[in-house]
């Protein structure tokens, strides 16, 4: 008779697959904001004094 103790890797597995879309996608989500983030501090560096700046949102 299996017991939890001989359980425990599938149990595991189980949850590790049932997450892992909600993880990468968080993940992902969070490296898109850093990235968006970056680039529009670059931009607004790289801009400063123009006259087009006032139309970004």
């Amino acid at each position: 008779m299996a017991t939890i103790i001989d359980m425990v890797g599938g149990i595991v597995m189980a949850v590790l697959l049932l997450l892992s879309p909600f993880i990468i996608t968080i993940s992902l989500a969070a490296i898109a904001a850093l990235l968006g983030n970056s680039l529009k501090q670059d931009a607004d560096a790289r801009h400063e004094g123009s006259s087009l700046i006032e139309t970004n949102y």
